[in-house]
C-alpha cells in the first residue's frame, strides 16, 4: 500500500481464476472492505497484468487450464518488477505434497476451497502488513541514508524504529497472526537445524507430529467462524499444556498443526505424547455459550530407525524410513500417515512406515505417468455391449478407458480414475474420452452395420460438470463428429446432483435442449437418490452390479431390484442392469420388466475391431 497526498491508498489486490463463480465472490468480498480488486481468468493475462502495474498481493489459483498457478508465480518470481509481489495460493486440494510446490515456487501462503472469507481477509491483510512493514523499511532506509551526515541523535533514533520494525516483520513473517504460534516457514527453519544437528549425531533422535482436527469444519459451518477463531486459539494453548520447553507447536493454517518432538530417546516418549494430546483434545471446550467437542489425527515420523524398531521389532525392515535431509520430506510424509489415522477412525494416531512412503511415491509418479499417457496417446477405449433383455440384440455400447502403461502393462480404471480425478486430469481425459466415442459411434452409423443406429453411453465426472466453458466443450466435440446427438447418452453419478443441484439441473436442462440422453448411473448405492431423483430429467437408471449380482440369494435382494424398476416404470425412465453375469439374473431381470443389460454374460468391454466383429455376426441372447 502507497501514500498518496498524505492519505493511504486502496490496496491494489490481483484475483487469478478461471472459473468466474470464485472470481465473482472473491472480488465482492474484499471490494466490500475496501480493497481495489483487478481479475484475470487465464495465466497469460495475469502476468501481462501484474507486470503493466504491479499489486500489492496476488491471489493465484493454482488448477487452471494452459498455464497453472506455479508456472505463473514462477514468471512472475523471475521478473524483478514482480518478483516482491506476495503471492497467495488458492487451491481445493489439501494435499501437502501441494503446499510444498506453492511454497517452493514463491509462494507466501495458501488457502483452500471452498472459501471462508474470514480466513480470506485475515490472511490478505497479515500479507499487505508484511509488505507494507517491508515499503516502510526501504522508505526508512532511504531516509537514513540521506540524514547520516545531519542528524546523528535523529539517526541513532531512526535505526532504533528500524530495528524494531524488522523485529515486528520477522515475528510477523515467523508467526501465525491468530494463535501467535510459530508458523509453517519457522517451523521449516527449526525442523532443518534438527536434522542437520542429528547428521553427525545417531544418538540423537526427534519425532514430528502432525495434526489435524476431526470435523472442525463443522464448527465454523453451524456456528461461525469467530467461535471457530476461538476454538483454535483454545486448541493451540492446550496442545501448549502437553509439551517441555524444548519442543515446538506450530500451527501450518487452517485446522492442522504440527509438533517437533525434540531430544527423545525412545519412540515410546512420542507415543504417550500423542495419547496425551487426545485426551486432552477429549476433554470439552467451553466458548462462549457452547460446549464444543473436537479430536484430533495425528499422523507420527521418527528421524531414526531405531524408534520404528523398538515399537516393533518384527517388521522394522519394512518400516524403515528414508533418511531425511529436506525438511519438506519429512513433513510430507508425517501428513501422509495423519491422513491414514484419519481414514482408519479418526481421533488417533498412525506412525508413518514404508508402505505409507511407498504408496506416496506411487500416487506422485501415477500423476506424472497419467500427463504423459494423456500426451503420448496410450490410452484406448473398450465398448462394452448393452443388451435389449426383451429383443436379446445390441443396441449400444458403453465407452470404457482403459491404459496399457509402456512400463508396467495394465492399469485399472479403478487405480487411476480417482487419481486423475484428485490431480484434475480427469478433464482433459474425460474430453478425450468422449472425443473418441463420438467418432467411433459416427462411423458405425456411416457403416450401417445395424439396422437401427447404435446408442453410446459415456461417463462425466463431478470435475467435467464444475467446467466453466462445460457446454461450449460438448458443443463442440458433437460439431466435429458431426454424430447424430439422440444416440449419445451421458452417464453421470449421483454426487454430480447433489453437490451443485441448481447450477446442475441448468446444465442438464441444456444437455436435454441438444437432444443428448442422460442416465444416472450407480442408482441406490448412493445416500440421498430418492430424495432428487424426480427432479432431474434422466432417460435411463443404472441398476448398480450389486444388486444384480445378489438378485438370487434372498427374496428381499429381488424385491430391491424390482422395487427400482418400478420407480423408474412410475417416473417414466427406463433401467439398465449392469453386472449381468448368468442366465438366472438374466430371467430374473426379464420377469420385473427391467428394459436393458450389460455385462459378462453377454461379453466384456471390447476394443473397437473386435466390438464390431460382435455387432456384425448380429449375435442374440
Amino acid at each position: 500500500m502507497s501514500m498518496k497526498h498524505g492519505k493511504t491508498a486502496k490496496a491494489d489486490i490481483l484475483l487469478v481464476d478461471d472459473t468466474p463463480e470464485n472470481l465473482r465472490l472473491l472480488t465482492t468480498a474484499l471490494t466490500q472492505h475496501g480493497y481495489k480488486v483487478r481479475s484475470a481468468i487465464n495465466g497469460k493475462m495475469a502476468i501481462m497484468g501484474a507486470k503493466a502495474l504491479p499489486p500489492d498481493l496476488i491471489l493465484l489459483d493454482i488448477c487452471m487450464a494452459g498455464m497453472d498457478g506455479y508456472e505463473v508465480c514462477q514468471h512472475l518470481k523471475a521478473d524483478q518488477h514482480t518478483a516482491n509481489v506476495p503471492v497467495i495460493f488458492i487451491s481445493a486440494l489439501d494435499e501437502v505434497l501441494d503446499k510444498v510446490k506453492a511454497f517452493s515456487v514463491g509462494g507466501v501462503d495458501y488457502i483452500t476451497k471452498p472459501f471462508h472469507f474470514g480466513e480470506v481477509l485475515a490472511r490478505v491483510k497479515n500479507q499487505l502488513i508484511i509488505r507494507q512493514l517491508r515499503t516502510s523499511l526501504e522508505q526508512l532506509n532511504e531516509q537514513l541514508e540521506a540524514r547520516v551526515s545531519e542528524r546523528t541523535q535523529a539517526l541513532e533514533r531512526e535505526v532504533q524504529e528500524r530495528k524494531q520494525a524488522q523485529q515486528d516483520l520477522l515475528y510477523l513473517a515467523l508467526h501465525d497472526s491468530l494463535t501467535k504460534l510459530p508458523n509453517r516457514a519457522l517451523l521449516m527453519e527449526r525442523l532443518q537445524a534438527m536434522l542437520l544437528y542429528g547428521q553427525d549425531r545417531e544418538s540423537y533422535g526427534f519425532a514430528v507430529l502432525f495434526l489435524d482436527c476431526d470435523r472442525f469444519k463443522r464448527v465454523n459451518d453451524s456456528l461461525g467462524h469467530s467461535v471457530g477463531d476461538r476454538l483454535l486459539v483454545a486448541i493451540a494453548h492446550r496442545l501448549s499444556t502437553c509439551l517441555r520447553s524444548q519442543d515446538t507447536l506450530a500451527r501450518l493454517g487452517g485446522d492442522e498443526f504440527a509438533i517437533l518432538v525434540d531430544g527423545i530417546d525412545r519412540a515410546q516418549e512420542v507415543i504417550d505424547l500423542a495419547h496425551s494430546l487426545n485426551l486432552q483434545l477429549a476433554q470439552p471446550f467451553h466458548l462462549v455459550d457452547y460446549e464444543i467437542f473436537i479430536n484430533a489425527s495425528i499422523g507420527v515420523v521418527f528421524n531414526r530407525d531405531r524408534f520404528y524398531t523398538e515399537l516393533n521389532p518384527a517388521i522394522a525392515a519394512e518400516t524403515q524410513p528414508i533418511l531425511y535431509t529436506d525438511p519438506e520430506h519429512i513433513l510430507r510424509d508425517a501428513d501422509t500417515a495423519m491422513y491414514q489415522a484419519k481414514a482408519v477412525g479418526k481421533g488417533c494416531y498412525e506412525i508413518f512406515n514404508a508402505e505409507l512412503h511407498h504408496q506416496a511415491r506411487y500416487l506422485l509418479e501415477l500423476e506424472t505417468d497419467l500427463r504423459r499417457a494423456l500426451e503420448q496417446d496410450e490410452f484406448t477405449l473398450h465398448y462394452q455391449p448393452i443388451i435389449s433383455l426383451q429383443r436379446g440384440k445390441i443396441i449400444g455400447f458403453e465407452a470404457l478407458i482403459r491404459w496399457n502403461h509402456p512400463q508396467k502393462g495394465f492399469i485399472s480404471p479403478g487405480e487411476f480414475i480417482p487419481a486423475a480425478e484428485e490431480t484434475g486430469l480427469i478433464v482433459p481425459i474425460g474430453e478425450w474420452v468422449f472425443h473418441t466415442a463420438c467418432h467411433q459411434l459416427k462411423h458405425w452409423h456411416d457403416s450401417r452395420i445395424t439396422p437401427e443406429p447404435l446408442i453410446m453411453s459415456v461417463n462425466f465426472s463431478v470435475r467435467q460438470f464444475s467446467q466453466a466453458n462445460f457446454l461450449g466443450r460438448i458443443d463442440a466435440t458433437l460439431d466435429r463428429s458431426q454424430v447424430d446427438s439422440s444416440c449419445l447418452k451421458l452417464e453421470v453419478t449421483e454426487s454430480v446432483l447433489i453437490e451443485q443441484p441448481e447450477s446442475v439441473m441448468s446444465l442438464l436442462v441444456e444437455l436435454k435442449l441438444r437432444q443428448l440422453q442422460l442416465s444416472l448411473d450407480d442408482f441406490g448405492t448412493g445416500f440421498s437418490s430418492l430424495s432428487y431423483l424426480h427432479r432431474f430429467p434422466m432417460d435411463t437408471l443404472k441398476i448398480d452390479q450389486s444388486f444384480v449380482s445378489r438378485i438370487g440369494e434372498a427374496p428381499k435382494n429381488l424385491e430391491i431390484v424390482q422395487a427400482i424398476i418400478a420407480l423408474g416404470h412410475n417416473l417414466g425412465i427406463e433401467t439398465i442392469a449392469e453386472g449381468i453375469e448368468t442366465a438366472h439374473q438374466l430371467a430374473h431381470l426379464r420377469a420385473l420388466g427391467c428394459e436393458y443389460g450389460q455385462g459378462y454374460f453377454f461379453a466384456r468391454p471390447l476394443p473397437a475391431a473386435a466390438a464390431e466383429l460382435l455387432l456384425r455376426s448380429n449375435p442374440c441372447w
